[in-house]
């Protein structure tokens, strides 16, 4: 299936500058990957670790992937050494191997802290608590290979828009407040919230990043065992 164009276009014009389109390009082939490229697009998200190597190894090096999904600790030092922005980073150890990689590559990796802010098991995250923990610890110098460049979260799978509003509303609220305690040589500047449902929803509630899939690419395929 053809990347829809049409759809590509209308979400630039509707996203502006300000916001940052993530283009969803997980379990698609190369092709498409190609096609938006050639549309002038760079930035790509992929959820599996091993696909995401795959891809890297072929497509233009220009590519801006970032890391959309869970994110196992023995598989970060597979994407360490080209990863734009990791987005969903749910705990201590998880951070402590991220820099442990980005030191090993002499570079500083973009993660975002992730929140729970759905009322679902499924979803990961950190609480409020422990957000401020985090964010008062960057100073030490303990993760100097990481940069935190904000939060992400994800909101509950409900056809209740309120509910959806209220928990984009409350990740705004924590990424303002936080954003006063980052180091001022690491300042907050993504708030990543939004996907193809609910992405207008998060544009009003202030997302600046859109994780987008299916509007552009069409429904997933299945992954591959």
């Amino acid at each position: 299936m053809p990347v829809n164009a049409e759809n590509y276009q209308h979400l630039k014009e509707e996203l502006g500058e300000k916001v940052t389109l993530v283009a969803v390009s997980k379990t698609k082939p190369v092709e498409n990957i190609l096609e938006l490229y050639n549309l002038g697009h760079r930035d790509f998200g992929e959820n599996y670790v091993q696909e995401l190597v795959d891809k890297e190894a072929v497509l233009p090096k220009d590519i801006r992937w970032h890391f959309i999904g869970t994110l196992q600790s023995n598989k970060v030092k597979k994407i360490a050494p080209f990863v734009h922005l990791i987005h969903g980073v749910d705990n201590i150890p998880l951070l402590k191997k991220i820099n442990k990689h980005g030191n090993k590559w002499n570079r500083v990796i973009d993660c975002l802290l992730q929140v729970h802010i759905a009322d679902e098991e499924t979803k990961h995250g950190f609480y409020e608590n422990e957000i401020e923990e985090i964010i008062k610890q960057l100073p030490n110098g303990e993760f100097s290979n990481i940069k935190i460049s904000g939060l992400m979260g994800m909101s509950t799978l409900t056809d209740n828009l309120d509910k959806i509003r209220y928990e984009f509303n409350y990740l705004q609220d924590l990424y303002k407040k936080n954003s006063m305690f980052a180091p001022a040589n690491s300042p907050f500047t993504i708030l990543s919230m939004g996907m193809s449902g609910d992405y207008k929803i998060a544009l009003e509630e202030g997302s600046n990043m859109v994780r987008i899939g299916s509007l552009i690419f069409g429904q997933r395929n299945n992954h591959p065992v």
